[in-house]
């Protein structure tokens, strides 16, 4: 799931997706990437809907570089 969304709402090709997905795992936090504020908050609202209906407690935050 977490690398269907990295792939389908961030753009990350599999590799990254994997990559960034295994980070999360052993560090508890991962980059998807850097956007501009308003989009990072409509791909934060995408990604939280869509674990919503899955039912995965996959989590997102802004953080301002």
């Amino acid at each position: 799931f977490v690398v269907d969304v990295l792939e389908s709402v961030f753009q990350k090709s599999p590799a990254e997706a994997h990559r960034v997905m295994m980070q999360v795992h052993l560090n508890g936090r991962g980059k998807a990437g850097i956007y501009p504020w308003e989009v990072a908050e409509t791909k934060v609202d995408t990604l939280l809907s869509l674990a919503r209906d899955a039912g995965h407690p996959l989590q997102a935050t802004i953080e301002d570089a």
